[in-house]
Formats: structure tokens, sequence, C-alpha cells
């Protein structure tokens, strides 16, 4: 990576409503993001001939969102994963780009999460068979990814000392943010206390410290920096991206220090290939299916220190106005659960200066700072912007975007 940054950018993001009950099909769903992402890149669909898309056998084939816009693929790829998918799949892009094979790709995930194929493992999910690595956790239980993570949650109270109550800062924070976004599932704020009286769902997660199934669409156009410039909007420059980074034994992680997760790998990949430090970033997206993995992951990739992470998001830091925002869009928590890739999605109209907030000139650029409900979400003179990607504790992803104005 060490030729690439800011050689690709982001120049277009796109995404549907979110809602509980789209009555569409994914189809129609991907085919509406994909096309809101080309326009907003200043592109037609001529102008794309790349297309990657993650999913968990519950979405549409590239080559049929394809067809239904008239775009002709050089080539395309549907990759089976979750919320480590969209920092790996922008990384992949770069590849197809920086050989040749490509000139613009567009990433696309699309998912009726809540009206059909919930994450949260009822639904569909729970009448699949049980079958493959499955064997080793959903007979005994474990079917959803929150019942998978919580040894990992609970070892970390354990081993620091961090509480709940902590841990319940990320969804308080997230709800404020939300509460400046039109677009949110969930735009009333909570506080620390409505948190932990919520009900058990599995210790230590209580029901506000998880994330919204959300049926939804989202994508990003990838193409070259220079290419970008001539677009609609300022591109997001990419300065480094690594996806999917294992820690060892991806397949069972319940061994060794498994509080340690699989950022701290990545970090080791993309803070030295961007040329920058923690210190440098000014606003993140930690992937928060739950509260405690938005704060696992800032720990892990180095905004605070190992055993911290609950001090951290109890500090302000992660909140409008503090040190370094987080999810300013209200993320998986309050917004809706997306797989990631709506966090990316901020983070570019953060760079832009364009955040879709509550100012009335949100859209030119003009924004107030007034970070209060049905107000402000915009960073104040955001330059730097890191998302990090979470499959599960022992796989995780990052992305760090440059604005134009770096």
């Amino acid at each position: 990576m060490r030729d690439l940054p800011g050689k690709y950018a982001i120049a277009g993001v796109g995404e549907t409503e979110y809602s509980r009950a789209s009555g569409r099909s994914t189809r129609a769903l991907g085919v509406e993001a994909v096309r809101l992402a080309i326009l907003d890149a200043g592109l037609t669909p001529r102008d794309i001939d790349g297309m990657l898309s993650y999913h968990s056998n519950d979405s549409t084939p590239s080559i049929a969102i394809a067809a239904d816009l008239g775009i002709r693929l050089n080539t395309y790829a549907d990759v089976i994963g979750g919320g480590s998918s969209t920092e790996g799949l922008v990384a992949y892009a770069m590849g197809l780009l920086e050989v040749g094979l490509c000139r613009g790709v567009v990433i696309f995930r699309a998912m009726n999460g809540y009206s059909e194929f919930r994450i949260g493992g009822t639904g569909a999910r729970a009448a699949t068979p049980v079958r493959g690595l499955e064997l080793a956790d959903r007979p005994y239980g474990m079917l959803s990814a929150g019942q998978r993570f919580a040894p990992v949650f609970m070892r970390h109270m354990f081993e620091y000392g961090t509480t709940s109550a902590q841990a319940a800062h990320v969804k308080v924070a997230h709800s404020r943010h939300a509460a400046a976004n039109p677009k949110a599932l969930l735009r009333t704020p909570v506080t620390v206390d409505e948190v932990l009286a919520s009900r058990w769902v599995v210790k230590p997660l209580h029901l506000l410290d998880c994330c919204l199934e959300t049926d939804n669409a989202t994508a990003l156009v990838v193409t070259s920096t220079e290419r970008a410039r001539d677009g609609r909007q300022p591109p997001a420059r990419i300065l480094a991206a690594a996806g999917r980074v294992n820690r060892d034994r991806p397949d069972y992680f319940y061994q060794g220090r498994y509080t340690t997760v699989a950022g701290v790998h990545a970090r080791e990949l993309v803070f030295p290939a961007a040329g920058i430090e923690p210190a440098d970033v000014d606003v993140t997206g930690a992937y928060d299916a739950f509260t405690f993995t938005a704060m696992l992951q800032l720990e892990a990739f180095g905004f605070c220190e190992r055993g911290e992470g609950g001090a951290y998001v109890s500090s302000g830091a992660i909140e409008l106005g503090g040190r370094r925002p987080n999810n300013t869009s209200g993320g998986h928590l309050c917004e809706g659960y997306t797989h990631g890739m709506s966090m990316v999605i901020e983070n570019v109209r953060q760079l832009r200066g364009t955040v879709d907030d509550y100012c009335p000139r949100a859209s030119q650029g003009v924004h107030t700072y007034e970070y209060r409900p049905g107000g402000c979400r915009q960073v104040k003179d955001a330059r730097i912007a890191m998302n990090m990607g979470w499959a599960s504790p022992a796989t995780g992803s990052a992305l760090i975007l440059a604005g134009s104005r770096l």
C-alpha cells in the first residue's frame, strides 16, 4: 500500500430509506442505492465496470443489479461476509483499479434485515440447518452474534473492571447523534439509566446495548482520485484500507487472550500505510453491532490504552463536541443496521462537510455546529476519518479516509 495513499477515492455514496418494513425486494433496494451512488459521484452507468457486494445468503447478486441499471461489467464478486466486509471490499476495489481491470467500481449491500432475514438469529435465520462451523456453538444456544460475543465482553469486564454503565455511554452518545439525523430509526436520546434498565438479552448485553435490525441498501463508488475530482462531490481520498484481518484461530476465538480483538493486527497495517497516528484522526466510525464492539475496537486501534476502553467511551470523547466523535449518524445502534456500510457513508459526508442534518443549508456545507436534538451533527474541520469493521472478535477491518482539503 506504500504507493497508493490518496491515489483512489470514494466518489459517490447512496442509500435507501432505513425501515423495518421496506415492502420491496433486496433487488429493488440495491438498484436504488447503486443508482443514487452513481448519481452522487456525477457518473453514469457506463462509467461503472466493476461491482462488489457482500451478503449472508440474504441478498441479490451483482449481475442482477447491473442488468437493471444497464451496466456492463468487466468483473464482479458477491462475497459471503458481514461487518468486516465494507473496508475489505474497498481494498479489493483499489486492487481492481490498480491492475487496470476496472475504471469505476460500485460496492453495495442490500438486505431486508428486519422483515425477512434477521441478523439477530430469529426469523428465516433460525430455521436454517445446523452445519459446518456452527456445530461447535449453535447446538449449545449460541445462535446470535450477541450470544457468541458475550464471553469476550464479560472477560473484558473481569480483566479490566469495565462496567455496563461505561459501555452504555456508547448508546447514549450515538442516540444524541441520531437525534440530529432525519434518517435515523431511533431519534430519541437515551440515558445510561435507561440502557441499564432495558431487559437482558444475554449478559452483559441489555436490549439497548444492541443494534437495530433494519431493511435497507447502501452503496459506494470507488474510482481514481483524478477522475473523482471531475465529479459532483469532493473526493474522500483513501489513505489506507485493510479487510478481514484475522487474529489466531478465527474459527474458534475463545482461546488465548480473547479480549484482544483483530483490530490490533489491522492497526499495524493501516496506520503505517496512511502515514498517520491515531491522534491524527478527527472522526471515527467503530462498528457498533453492540455497545461493547465499538468500545473494544476503539481500544484495539489505539485511541486509548489496553483496558481503558470503558473509561474512553464514558469520558465524552466520542460525542459531538468531544475529542473524537464516533458514529455521528447514530450508527447501527440508532440510525439502522447496515453491516457497516452506512458508517463509511457518514464519514465520507463528514469529510465533504455536507452531513445531512437539520441545518437549513447542510447540503451546501453550511452548518451551525450546535449539537442538539434537531440540530447539527457536522464535525467542524474534519480532515481525517477512520472506519473500523467487525465480523467477530477474531476478524476486523479498517479504512482511513482524508478530505480534499488535507
